[in-house]
């Protein structure tokens, strides 16, 4: 889910519970209005394959760690601390600092671990369009 799509779902629930709770706006009105969000949030969705749109609408993942080492000043762009790291390592069943080719905060706010016996042989693809590679 993207920044916009996350937006448009707080959006349309308080409007949804505005319709439904109170007499004002008029019913009518109020549909009315919560197909104009929808149809808005499809149109959105649909222009995000174009590239420059989606550069507008969505984050980009940020590296947060490299071949074992703590990116500490992608950790303060992203509003996390080492304890975050910390936490989502043991997550990912990562016993080593070493063992980590790559941990990435991706656009929807999760946080991604590339880790493993054969770190040497992460393809390029995996960390394109990645700020911090």
């Amino acid at each position: 889910m993207s920044s916009f799509d996350f937006a448009m779902t707080i959006a349309l629930g308080s409007l949804f519970a505005s319709v439904a709770a109170s007499p004002s706006p008029p019913l009518l009105l109020g549909l009315l209005t919560l197909g104009m969000l929808y149809l808005g949030q499809n149109i959105i969705a649909f222009c995000r394959r174009w590239a420059p749109l989606q550069r507008v609408v969505d984050n980009t993942p940020l590296l947060l760690m490299a071949d074992g080492q703590v990116l500490e000043g992608n950790l303060r762009k992203a509003n996390l601390t080492r304890n975050d790291v910390r936490a989502k390592l043991r997550e990912h069943n990562v016993h080593q600092y070493d063992q980590v080719t790559a941990m990435v905060f991706e656009t929807t706010g999760d946080v991604s671990v590339l880790h493993g016996e054969q770190a040497n042989s992460l393809d390029d693809d995996l960390l394109r369009d990645v700020r911090g590679v």
